[in-house]
């Protein structure tokens, strides 16, 4: 078992670990160009937050097929890993679709709600309606990464991810530094790249004889199964969403404290992204497994399974915990230099101490919760966590602990995620079990 959960992890890791490396070729490109850099930079921020808040919310693409397909495979039901395919791209290309055909209403809408200087707005804005055009192929990359994991093969998805990384930052420096596109080369790098990852996708599909079948209609939009489909997917909806708002309000409270806390949490809060993209990289194999083994009815190996991955997680965030005491303050210089802001990132540095063994609960029990296509419970959870913990605590504990009443509503907000999701597996996968109503 053990075996099996590395198998699939650490391909996931790497593709985690090469994400963060557009945003900074993206940066270092913008930051060496001769015209203004902080304008194009500004630029491509303000774009980045829009593109972050779309394609998070419809992170539940991937999510929802994972974990379709995989209680598909764990049936050896092929029609039924070919007909969760077809709904899943389908569903992808038409809201790919639409987000071209609104897209100034939605880039009306972004700033709107964000501010910036008019001529950053308005570059913003080009880049925006350049990189929008690659929105059906991103989200069909999203289905396609989920639907290969479900099959329990991460290194196709990985080797995918990797090919469209360094695309980008082919692109990225060609149409900059050559072409002097600064951020609209930046737009175009990703729109090509994100095309160009889908062709490679296409000849990994074409591969999989599974997908060559005659389409039943009757069987594609069966009711009871696009009902499931669409409860799962709102749900995950509901609670993607829900973690945006916790985020945001974190953020938000931090730059009500001033500048230099908001920097001072931005910067901490890398610690917890850091160490979200190695155990995410076993959420995602707790997907896959989760599900197969959900799929057969085989309660004895799904139990088995959970167990393994939880000792192994624990013991990784009892690691990081060690790394982050030792060498945090260390760590720090990686994102600033300045002294005054170093000193202050210390007065709060004991906080991401906190944060693997308080985290890696949350991360593990999503993939289980996705593997199991336990939305309504994943969605419950996230509610209850960010406002009956999250924001109540702030509200009575910011004026007597500022920053650091922020930071313990925090990590309550996730203490309380981890906790709720194991007492809502005992009653809900497990209760299936005892139920029969696996099928």
């Amino acid at each position: 078992m053990r075996k099996e959960i590395f198998r699939l992890s650490w391909p996931n890791i790497i593709t985690n670990v090469t994400v963060p490396l557009i945003g900074i070729v993206d940066l270092s490109v913008l930051g060496h160009v001769d015209k203004n850099p902080a304008l194009y930079i500004g630029a491509i921020s303000l774009g980045g937050i829009i593109f972050s808040f779309i394609y998070s919310g419809f992170s539940f693409l991937r999510m929802s097929t994972s974990g379709f397909t995989s209680q598909a495979y764990g049936k050896n039901n092929n029609q039924e890993i070919f007909y969760t395919f077809l709904r899943a791209i389908i569903t992808a290309l038409f809201i790919g679709g639409l987000l071209i055909i609104f897209k100034h209403k939605i880039n009306n809408l972004s700033f709107y709600l964000l501010s910036g200087s008019s001529e950053t707005e308005k570059i913003s804005s080009q880049y925006f309606y350049i990189r929008i055009l690659a929105a059906p192929a991103t989200l069909s990359l999203s289905v396609i990464y989920g639907w290969f994991l479900g099959l329990q093969n991460a290194k196709i998805p990985m080797i995918i991810s990797i090919v469209v990384n360094i695309l980008n930052i082919i692109f990225d420096i060609i149409f900059v530094r050559f072409f002097n596109l600064y951020s609209d080369g930046v737009a175009y790098g990703t729109l090509i790249a994100q095309y160009s990852g889908l062709i490679v996708a296409i000849f990994f599909l074409l591969k999989q004889n599974i997908l060559f079948n005659n389409i039943d209609i009757k069987i594609l939009f069966k009711i009871q199964k696009i009902k499931k489909f669409l409860s799962v997917n709102r749900d995950i909806f509901i609670r993607t969403i829900t973690l945006i708002f916790a985020i945001s309000f974190f953020t938000n409270q931090s730059a009500k404290l001033g500048n230099n806390i908001l920097t001072v949490n931005t910067i901490l809060l890398q610690f917890l992204m850091f160490f979200s993209y190695i155990t995410d990289g076993f959420a995602f194999a707790a997907e896959a497994l989760a599900g197969k083994y959900y799929g057969k009815g085989d309660k004895k190996k799904l139990s088995l399974m959970i167990n393994e991955i939880l000792k192994i997680t624990a013991t990784i965030s009892l690691i990081f915990t060690i790394i982050f005491i030792i060498f945090g303050k260390n760590i720090l210089v990686i994102f600033t230099d300045n002294k005054n802001i170093i000193t202050m990132c210390s007065n709060y540095i004991f906080w991401i101490y906190t944060i693997p063994v308080i985290t890696f609960l949350s991360f593990i029990f999503d993939g289980i919760y996705i593997g199991t296509t336990q939305a309504k419970a994943m969605r419950n959870i996230m509610l209850i966590s960010v406002f009956g913990v999250l924001v109540p605590e702030f509200y009575l504990l910011k004026n007597y602990m500022g920053n650091n009443g922020l930071w313990l509503s925090f990590m309550s907000f996730m203490l309380t995620r981890g906790a709720l999701s194991y007492l809502f597996y005992k009653k809900t996968v497990i209760k299936d079990f005892v139920n029969n109503k696996i099928n």
